[in-house]
């Protein structure tokens, strides 16, 4: 029988509240007219008070950290809790390149250079070109030896060459600071036109349609002048 109204009890002491729980378990108690004795109400008075103060913590921990809800002691609400994560350190920049400018100037100039060498390829002619501002004589001489053979085959060139130069060695401490380029050329979108036969002239099969050429350039009086160019192909880019 106790049993059984440990179970009754229990629920009612719920309702009413774990402080009354010890009176109202004896006034019950005798109402009922089971003999319950005061240490047995005692008891189950601070069995409910246990359960209360447990359901009451999970309830807090849904929104904060609650601290003090042990099995022992009285119950203490804390602060919500912070996360408080690791910062990251931040990442070495990279060393700024000391000669970066000069770099940029040099493909700067071959980059005008080649500009001005395609438009006189279109015509196989130098005229209005102004190869002269970016070409000294050997890399101008060159160019002129291939506008030569183009005018008198009555070749043009239609479509564009492809560039991505780079530079590969820049040395500025030199009596006159000398760089080296690597240039992917790309035949993607290029055309050799015959004049005479008005059609466009294949490349070669064995021509590969990208490939690395070079070239050199010295800087005269402040400014990048190309002084060499080999465009006879090399490896594969």
């Amino acid at each position: 029988m106790v049993g059984v109204w440990a179970v009754m009890a229990g629920a009612v002491g719920a309702v009413v509240g774990a402080a009354q729980w010890p009176s109202f378990c004896c006034d019950l108690a005798c109402a009922s007219g089971y003999g319950v004795d005061l240490w047995t109400c005692t008891m189950q008075g601070e069995l409910m008070r246990e359960r209360l103060r447990r359901t009451l913590c999970a309830t807090l921990l849904l929104g904060a950290t609650v601290t003090g809800c042990g099995s022992g002691g009285d119950s203490k609400v804390g602060t919500p809790a912070v996360s408080v994560g690791t910062t990251a350190a931040p990442t070495a920049s990279a060393t700024p390149d000391p000669q970066a400018a000069q770099k940029a100037a040099v493909l700067k100039a071959y980059r005008q250079m080649t500009t001005a060498q395609a438009a006189a390829y279109r015509t196989a002619s130098e005229k209005e070109a102004d190869l002269q501002r970016y070409a000294t004589l050997e890399a101008l001489g060159k160019i002129r030896l291939d506008l030569a053979r183009m005018k008198e085959a009555g070749m043009v060139v239609r479509g564009e060459v492809g560039h991505d130069p780079k530079v590969t060695s820049l040395d500025l401490n030199a009596q006159t600071p000398k760089a080296t380029l690597s240039d992917c050329i790309d035949l993607s979108k290029y055309q050799t036109y015959d004049l005479r036969a008005k059609k466009v002239i294949p490349l070669p099969t064995a021509q590969p349609l990208r490939y690395v050429a070079t070239a050199k350039a010295e800087r005269w009086s402040g400014r990048w002048m190309v002084t060499d160019i080999d465009t006879q192909g090399g490896s594969a880019c």
